[in-house]
């Protein structure tokens, strides 16, 4: 995919009051530890995660989408009358109906010509909902566009302790394990014709592919469908996921390296944010320096699609994301899917 009109104009976001250590999460754990013999301070020794935030019980996904929108919409400069499709992102919704879009676009005020709806595609849902806007840009039919997302991982969290303790047993706890690392967070990314937001940076394109034969290995949902009949479950194969994952990464990268015409690489990178081992892996496979990218992981874990924009935005704020660099946002969800886009920065 190729753009030649397209500008990433503003991103908000709102993070959640509650801070919670992971060592804070371990003590809740405690007797499955000691039955299991496990050692503490090992989550965050394998996943480099100190701590996480989460919303306050009974938190609406489309009021922290709303707060982060309000914030991109007065960073961009553009009239909500520009805005001409708003899409929700995020895995975490209000309801499975009306869209979650629907009371976010009501509560930024948004009149009623914009097209709204939701993109659901695990991790990567913005990222997705980032390239519908742009083609709808490129395509001469809007002038701009927003996506906006908001999770929630205090209620898996949650549900996944309570599902440890009562079970107590080393395979529980592996395929757990990787739900103890989410975060929650809210975002919203706007996206603009270049001719009317020339100050911007230019999304130059991208590459995607997918490895849908291991759509197994990551599944978050109710454990016999929907409409649901008992608790949600996570479950996560996190080596498979990993392997998979990189070896999906490496196939994207050269489609999209070949795709942006950039043989000599990027600058900077932004990649969805999971813990050391999975940074450490794709940047080595791919053969990135440490150096060229940017981490929030240690202190907002992973708060799914909302994970490499609100990256992005605060590698702005700290002057690592600077004019001119080539950047690429390195996209990977459960399914697997994986996108890379491209940006002068």
């Amino acid at each position: 995919m190729r753009y030649s009109r397209v500008s990433i104009v503003s991103i908000g976001y709102e993070l959640p009051p509650n801070v919670i250590t992971s060592a804070a999460l371990e003590d809740r754990l405690a007797p499955v530890y000691e039955t299991l013999r496990l050692s503490f301070g090992q989550l965050e020794t394998m996943t480099g995660i100190r701590e996480r935030r989460l919303w306050d019980p009974g938190f609406r996904m489309s009021d922290g989408a709303v707060a982060a929108g309000r914030k991109a919409l007065d960073a961009s400069g553009l009239k909500r009358d520009d805005i001409g499709l708003l899409i929700y992102g995020g895995v975490c919704r209000d309801n499975l109906e009306p869209a979650t879009a629907c009371p976010v676009a009501d509560g930024l005020g948004l009149p009623g010509s914009p097209v709204t709806y939701d993109v659901s595609n695990a991790c990567l849902g913005v990222v997705n909902g980032m390239v519908q806007i742009a083609n709808a840009i490129e395509l001469g039919q809007i002038a701009a566009g927003m996506v906006v997302s908001c999770e929630s991982a205090r209620e898996i969290i949650d549900s996944s302790i309570e599902r440890l303790l009562a079970r107590c047993d080393m395979e529980t706890f592996k395929t757990t394990f990787a739900t103890l690392t989410g975060g929650s967070g809210a975002i919203a990314v706007v996206l603009a014709d270049a001719a009317l937001a020339p100050d911007g940076h230019r999304l130059l394109g991208g590459a995607a592919r997918s490895a849908t034969e291991h759509h197994r290995l990551c599944r978050w949902g109710p454990d016999t469908g929907i409409p649901p009949s008992a608790a949600h479950v996570m479950e996560t194969h996190a080596i498979d996921v990993l392997e998979n994952g990189v070896k999906l990464g490496a196939q994207t990268w050269r489609d999209f390296i070949r795709e942006l015409g950039w043989p000599d690489g990027v600058d900077k990178v932004i990649c969805h944010q999971v813990g050391t081992t999975n940074r450490t892996a794709i940047l080595k496979t791919l053969n990135i320096p440490l150096e060229r990218d940017f981490s929030t992981f240690p202190y907002l874990a992973n708060i799914g699609t909302v994970s490499l924009p609100i990256t992005a935005a605060i590698a702005e704020q700290r002057g690592f994301l600077e004019r001119g660099d080539k950047v690429g946002f390195l996209g990977i969800g459960s399914g697997l899917n994986c996108v890379m886009l491209g940006v002068q920065w």
